[in-house]
C-alpha cells in the first residue's frame, strides 16, 4: 500500500489554518476600512470612534472595564450553574413522572417566552439588585437546559429500553446506565446554548439596574457611558462582552468535545 501523498497529509492543517486565518484577515481589513472612513470624513468620537480610539480606551480604562467584566462573568457563571443543575434535575424528574411533566412543563414554556427585558424591572423591585441580575441570568438559561435534557431522556433507543426491561432493570439502573448516557449529547448542546444566554440575561438585567441608578457590571458601564456620550468606552465594553461570549462558547464546546470524543459520532474525528 502506497503512503499518502504529502498534500493529503497536510490538508487538515491547511483547512484549520484557513478556518482561523480567513476570519482574522476579514476582521483586520474591516478595522482598516473603518479607521480610514473615520479619518477621511473627520467623524467625531462621540458619533463613531475609530478602532484606534477604542483600543486606547481599552488600555486607559482597563482597570474599570476589567472589574466590571469580572462582575458580569461572576453573575453569568452563577446563573449558568443554577440553570444546569435546575434544568437537568427537573428534566430527570420529568423523565420519571409523566404527570409531573405535564403539570410543570407549560410553566417553563411561559417563563421562556416572556421577554426578560420585561421581567427585569419587576425583579429589581422585589429583589436586591445582585439577586435580581442573577435571577435574570438563570431565567434565560434555564429553559434550553430543561428542554434539551428532557428531549434527550425521552429519546432512548426502544430496543435498548426493551433490553433493560427484559433483564429486570430498576428505574435507577435504567436512568443511570441508559437514559443519562443517551441524553448526554443533548444535555451538552443545551449547556452550550445556556452559557451564552446566561450572559445575555445578565447584560439585560444590568442595563435595567443601570437605568434604576444601580449596578457594577459591564452592561452598566455601557449604559453609563451612553449617558455621558463616552462612545469609545461603550464600544470597548461591547468588545469585551463579545469576547466573553465567544470565550464561553469555546470553553463549553471544548468541554463537550472532551466528554464525547471517544464514543459519540458528533465528536469523532473524520477523515478529510
Amino acid at each position: 500500500m502506497s503512503a499518502p501523498a504529502a498534500d493529503e497529509t497536510h490538508r487538515p492543517w491547511r483547512d484549520r489554518l484557513a478556518r482561523v486565518g480567513l476570519p482574522v484577515v476579514a476582521l483586520l481589513l474591516g478595522c482598516a476600512m473603518w479607521e480610514l472612513l473615520v479619518w477621511a470624513y473627520a467623524i467625531p468620537p462621540y458619533e463613531l470612534p475609530a478602532p484606534s480610539a477604542i483600543a486606547a480606551t481599552l488600555v486607559e480604562d482597563r482597570a474599570l472595564l476589567v472589574e466590571s467584566l469580572m462582575a458580569t462573568l461572576a453573575t453569568t457563571a452563577q446563573g449558568f450553574a443554577l440553570a444546569v443543575v435546575g434544568g437537568a434535575g427537573l428534566a430527570i424528574l420529568f423523565s420519571q413522572s409523566r404527570w409531573l411533566e405535564n403539570t410543570l412543563y407549560p410553566y417553563a414554556v411561559i417563563l421562556q417566552v416572556t421577554p426578560v427585558v420585561a421581567i427585569a424591572p419587576l425583579l429589581l423591585i422585589y429583589l436586591p439588585q445582585p439577586l435580581a441580575v442573577l435571577a435574570c441570568a438563570w431565567i434565560v438559561a434555564f429553559f434550553p437546559m430543561l428542554a434539551n435534557t428532557t428531549l434527550g431522556l425521552h429519546s432512548v433507543d426502544h430496543n435498548l429500553d426493551d433490553l433493560f426491561s427484559l433483564y429486570g432493570a430498576s428505574r435507577l439502573q435504567r436512568l443511570v446506565r441508559l437514559q443519562i448516557p443517551a441524553a448526554l449529547p443533548m444535555m451538552l448542546a443545551g449547556g452550550k446554548i445556556a452559557g451564552g444566554l446566561s450572559l445575555i440575561g445578565a447584560v439585560v438585567a444590568e442595563i435595567a439596574a443601570g437605568s434604576a441608578g444601580a449596578g457594577s457590571g459591564l452592561a452598566f458601564r455601557i449604559a453609563e457611558s451612553g449617558y455621558r456620550l463616552n462612545v469609545p468606552r461603550m464600544f470597548a465594553a461591547l468588545l469585551l462582552l463579545s469576547a466573553a461570549g465567544i470565550a464561553i462558547f469555546a470553553a463549553l464546546s471544548f468541554a463537550s468535545w472532551l466528554i464525547l470524543r471517544r464514543w459519540h459520532e458528533s465528536a469523532l474525528v473524520r477523515a478529510p
